[in-house]
């Protein structure tokens, strides 16, 4: 079983950690990952995107000249696509992107990606996280303190108003409740600082 130093908030070993095997130390699966991803990043598509055709064009009721006799292309209307200001041919439609993943495979995936985190050496377990008061510069100086300078994801046991608050002002730093961890956001995440309380909730879910 994968063990980790056990660190507060200042970056001091205080113990450690013995993780799940079955969550944290598993081979990592590349394509349940990599359709974990696609899921994810497919469902945050809106879907919302429409043209119009030439039947939803305003105007054009009009054949604009007669069928024959002028020398020119016979038209029907003066909002067929190939007229200026007529409608789209096979423009996109409102759909749905969401794709489908059987639940054994997305346990999987995240369970991968958890374990890629521990065998990068990326992930950071700390005893507890607070903060006083809600203030960006007392979480700065808590990440400063724990080296984690890049892409941060940070999870929390509890839903913590303070963290959740002094985090949102830096650009670099996501914070989510241990029910929200997915595997887009870990991967995306140079360094993930996980309290004790997130990873024992997370072990308790997942095993």
């Amino acid at each position: 079983m994968p063990n980790l130093a056990l660190l507060n908030q200042e970056g001091s070993p205080v113990g450690e950690i013995t993780l799940n095997d079955a969550i944290f130390g598993i081979e990592p699966h590349q394509q349940a990952m990599f359709d974990a991803v696609l899921l994810q990043r497919a469902s945050l598509r809106q879907g919302t995107h429409k043209t119009k055709t030439r039947t939803e064009v305003r105007g054009g009721g009009r054949k604009p000249w007669k069928q024959k006799g002028t020398g020119r292309a016979r038209q029907g209307s003066i909002r067929s696509p190939q007229w200026r200001g007529g409608g789209v041919v096979f423009g996109p439609t409102p759909r749905s992107y969401n794709l489908k993943m059987n639940k054994k495979v997305r346990r999987l995936a995240l369970k991968s990606a958890l374990s890629f985190k521990v065998q990068e050496s990326e992930m950071i377990v700390l005893n507890e996280l607070t903060l006083t008061a809600p203030k960006t510069k007392e979480m700065t100086a808590v990440l400063n303190k724990l080296e984690a300078d890049k892409k941060v994801l940070v999870i929390v046991g509890a839903t913590n108003s303070n963290v959740l608050l002094a985090a949102r002002n830096i650009p670099t730093v996501k914070v989510i409740p241990s029910t929200q961890v997915n595997v887009l956001d870990l991967l995306d995440a140079r360094k993930v600082i996980i309290t004790e309380e997130a990873v024992n909730h997370i072990q308790e879910v997942l095993s």
